[in-house]
């Protein structure tokens, strides 16, 4: 078989980073510069609880895996699994290498009226994890190792492009989205990662987004790039088929569900009450949704099914994740039940069925992201915290920010989606699309 010039150019970096992870510093850490403290302050119950926490996440994105590949059609279920699954490589490289520094380096600033904001890390503060050691940093972990924390927020940035994949699931070449995953990883992700969560990023030092765990940096940006993926990739030639195996869904999100809880309860950076909060509100949130989303669909004429449950029960899980450590347990059942039914109406409205968005990505993730965040900046506890607590700026802001990341994540998705396909075709030909990527792209096979 003819090897093509991509895969001599990818073998070509994975060849180059392993080579330059020898030659590069190793960790050192500064506890007199300010930026660290010292190891006494390091609290074992919390090293524990994140050290559990990134385990629970690290297994959502192989839970993702089945809740797709279950999913779609029977030619296409180890393509789709697979995208998911390669991210766990991909992404954790590139994390190490520049994404972190990205993220989390010191802010690329603006400055209006003497004030600093953020809008993107400094590539040179931690390339190769160099400066991430065991010391706890002042600002963003101060009771946990600093590269506990780099190891933890590489699990989200992980499972955000994954999540991108069902929009243009059964169609697209398996290279061209490897390009496109890093593509979307450095230039969307990080720098809404940094605005976001970053002490000095724009959205939360001027906008003071309240996104307790992701739901603007992963679900809505994952969300409308996936809106702009099947835009930019096309209709497949024939858009209805059964799903492959609803057993797979079951389990993945099973599998989901249960890494959730690190995803928003391990974003309190702690083993306190915040931390038991907000694992108490992504369970509930998710229990909502779910009883919400099956007898939404029996009145309007459809059949309580097992897909239909799996698919409520994430959307529960999207919509609580920013504001999980801000409300309350019965304010939970309240986000869970009016984000299934608003993405329940959005997946069965005909104007947005005619783009082909394989497995609804941009009605549940990204709908239900836009839900959560709104109802966040509703019911969000504090003085001044959110409307119902006499925070009408805090509301206000929070909507213009939704307006700035969704435009943001969409055209910047679509001009990524658009150079990717300028230097390998996005779409694979119509005869690999008949055949099933399985077969076409992996010469591989459903037993």
């Amino acid at each position: 078989m003819k090897v093509g010039l991509k895969w001599i150019v990818s073998f070509s970096m994975i060849t180059l980073v392993a080579i330059g992870g020898l030659f590069w510093s190793p960790i050192v850490d500064f506890p007199n510069t300010g930026e660290f403290l010292s190891e006494d302050k390091i609290v074992g119950a919390d090293v524990a609880w994140i050290l559990a926490a990134a385990g629970l996440v690290l297994l959502m994105t192989p839970g993702l895996s089945f809740f797709y590949g279950g999913m779609v059609g029977k030619k296409n279920v180890i393509s789709t699994m697979l995208q998911s699954f390669i991210a766990l490589g991909v992404i954790s490289i590139l994390w190490v290498v520049i994404g972190f520094s990205l993220s989390f380096g010191d802010s690329i600033v603006f400055t209006v009226d003497g004030e600093h904001y953020g809008i993107i890390g400094n590539p040179l503060s931690y390339p190769f994890f160099s400066r991430v050691g065991v010391l706890p940093h002042k600002d963003m972990a101060s009771t946990i190792p600093f590269v506990l924390f780099a190891l933890f927020q590489m699990k989200f940035a992980v499972i955000t492009p994954a999540l991108i994949t069902g929009s243009f699931a059964e169609r697209v070449r398996f290279v061209s989205y490897l390009l496109f995953m890093v593509l979307f990883s450095i230039f969307i992700y990080t720098p809404l990662c940094h605005m976001v969560w970053h002490p000095d990023g724009l959205l939360n030092k001027y906008f003071g987004v309240k996104d307790f765990a992701g739901g603007t940096v992963v679900h809505m940006s994952a969300g409308f790039a996936a809106l702009a993926g099947a835009l930019v990739v096309g209709n497949r030639k024939k858009p209805h088929h059964e799903p492959s195996n609803i057993s797979y869904v079951l389990l993945g999100t099973g599998m989901l569900w249960f890494g959730w809880f690190g995803f928003n309860a391990g974003s309190a950076l702690s083993a306190n009450a915040t931390a038991a909060m907000a694992f108490g509100t992504t369970t509930i949130a998710s229990g909502s949704a779910m009883m919400t989303w099956i007898f939404f669909d029996r009145i309007n004429g459809r059949k309580i099914s097992a897909l239909g449950a799996c698919i409520g029960a994430v959307v529960g899980l999207v919509a609580i994740t920013p504001g999980c450590g801000f409300v309350s347990i019965p304010e939970s059942i309240f986000i869970g039940f009016i984000a299934a039914i608003v993405s329940n109406l959005m997946v069965n409205w005909e104007k947005l069925k005619r783009i082909d968005d394989t497995l609804d990505v941009f009605a549940c993730h990204g709908v239900g992201g836009i839900m959560g965040m709104i109802l966040t900046a509703i019911f969000a506890h504090g003085e001044n915290a959110s409307l119902l607590h006499g925070g009408i700026d805090v509301f206000a802001h929070h909507m213009m920010a939704l307006f700035l990341v969704s435009l943001f994540a969409f055209f910047g998705s679509l001009v990524l989606y658009k150079i990717t396909d300028n230097i390998i075709t996005l779409r694979v030909s119509e005869e690999s699309e008949d055949l099933g990527l399985d077969i076409s792209q992996h010469e591989e096979r459903l037993s």
